[in-house]
């Protein structure tokens, strides 16, 4: 009787290191495929910056535009008064 549990006991034991190794190697990949994600998405991030700035350079061109065109229109005479 001793002998067997002894058996079960090593196996119960052997079980156990075998799980916390399959445990250890997913969290190690559930990690990489985290870093993954985060490398993904600053590139993202980076490539949106540029756009915003691209997008802010227009906007700025079109904002200039509007105001040259609001003082050709405006009446600074009185003329239309």
């Amino acid at each position: 009787m001793r002998n067997l549990a002894v058996a079960v006991g090593c196996l119960l034991l052997l079980g156990g290191v075998a799980l916390v190794a399959i445990a250890d190697q997913e969290r190690t990949a559930a990690v990489a495929a985290v870093k993954a994600e985060i490398v993904r998405v600053e590139h993202a991030l980076e490539e949106s910056r540029g756009e915003n700035l691209e997008l802010a350079e227009k906007l700025t061109a079109l904002r200039s535009q509007l105001a040259e065109q609001d003082a050709e229109i405006s009446d600074t005479t009185g003329f239309l008064q």
